[in-house]
């Protein structure tokens, strides 16, 4: 049966008895109102537990608040399990709002379980949430802790400042590192392909025939140095140049002599 189901079936029963019918009628006194309230909570933590045991435990808080209209009026026990059930999924914003509010009202401080709850509101829903100020605000201004539980409270909370501190720290440290690894990868991927530009046009070059290699030299001077071959000072440069190229070319294709080795 889904929880709903037995809910309305439960609260259709109860506003159709007469009040003064025998037997199965809702009487009108406060302790058959407790008793009434204490049967609404059990049938409550039956369904979140159906919820969960089917999947559907993203439903819980929207359902619970069908049933009880405003967070205020849940119960401790159904609160308690709502804040339990998300803090195991990771989910513990979803219940944030619903336990501060029920927190701040006025008719649940008084409760036996109020302590209870904002410790479990502290530990399982301010501190993973990195919520350090309104953890520290819920301890100074409860007057549920005493002395040596506050005490324990505002060193948990100075705990999780120092993480939240060194995760910072560390996670811009990781960011600085990979970006100093990502800008070395490119540029070495950038020596890489320019050596690789680089043997590709010295093999180009000295596999053009002598004339064709002189050729591109003279070019190459002519675009970088501004040199004009036609000037009668150019010759003696153009004569080195030339027996150069000749000894490089010489030097290139000789085929490899072996040194004599001596036992």
């Amino acid at each position: 049966m889904r929880p709903t189901s037995w809910w309305c079936t439960w609260t259709s029963a109860r506003r159709c008895a007469p009040a003064n019918a025998p037997g199965g009628a809702w009487p009108r006194s406060r302790r058959a109102r407790t008793c009434c309230l204490e049967v609404k909570c059990s049938l409550c933590v039956v369904g979140i537990q159906a919820l969960a045991e089917m999947d559907r435990w993203q439903e819980v808080l929207s359902w619970v608040l069908r049933c009880y209209q405003v967070p205020e009026k849940l119960p401790p026990k159904v609160l308690e399990l709502c804040v339990l059930l998300y803090s195991k999924m990771r989910e513990p914003g979803a219940v944030l709002d619903t336990v501060s509010a029920w927190l701040q009202d006025a008719g649940n401080q008084g409760l036996p379980e109020y302590r209870a709850l904002v410790e479990l509101h502290l530990r399982r829903v301010l501190l993973p949430l990195g919520c350090l100020s309104e953890a520290e605000e819920l301890v100074a201004g409860s007057a549920a802790f005493s002395e040596e539980q506050r005490l324990d409270a505002l060193q948990a909370i100075s705990t999780a400042r120092q993480q939240q501190k060194h995760g910072q720290s560390g996670s811009e440290e990781t960011q600085k590192l990979n970006q100093e690894g990502s800008s070395s990868h490119k540029f070495l991927s950038l020596l890489t392909l320019l050596r690789q530009l680089w043997d590709s046009a010295v093999s180009h070059f000295f596999a053009l025939p002598f004339r064709k290699s002189l050729l591109a030299a003279l070019l190459l001077c002519l675009l970088v140095v501004r040199f004009d071959p036609a000037s009668p000072a150019s010759l003696p440069f153009l004569y080195k140049l030339a027996q150069i190229f000749h000894r490089i070319r010489k030097a290139v294709t000789s085929p490899l002599c072996r040194l004599p080795v001596h036992d």
